[in-house]
């Protein structure tokens, strides 16, 4: 799979983690120099807090389009170092 927003890809890997039909990245698949931290944070009765990244890339910046959960509940540990994207990112067989 991979993640791509504005002509450039983010993310890819082999190994992603589907959830509520999301795929969710292992971090080390993530390119973060496209990454920039959010002070935005969501909270999920059963997978706990999110907290946001946004993207900038080619001068653009995409808010809060990344989302993690540090310290994913129990339910959703098979989350924890990963990373998800929303917001018009593509997320497509690599």
């Amino acid at each position: 799979m991979q993640a791509m927003w504005n002509g450039q890809v983010i993310a890819r890997s082999d190994a992603t983690v589907v959830v509520e039909g999301n795929h969710y990245f292992p971090a080390t698949a993530v390119d973060m120099d496209f990454l920039r931290p959010s002070d935005t944070a969501t909270v999920c009765p059963w997978k706990g807090t999110a907290q946001y990244y946004s993207l900038e890339v080619g001068g653009e910046t995409n808010r809060d389009a990344a989302w993690y959960y540090a310290e994913p509940k129990d339910a959703a540990a098979q989350i924890r170092g990963h990373i998800a994207f929303w917001k018009g990112v593509e997320v497509t067989q690599a």
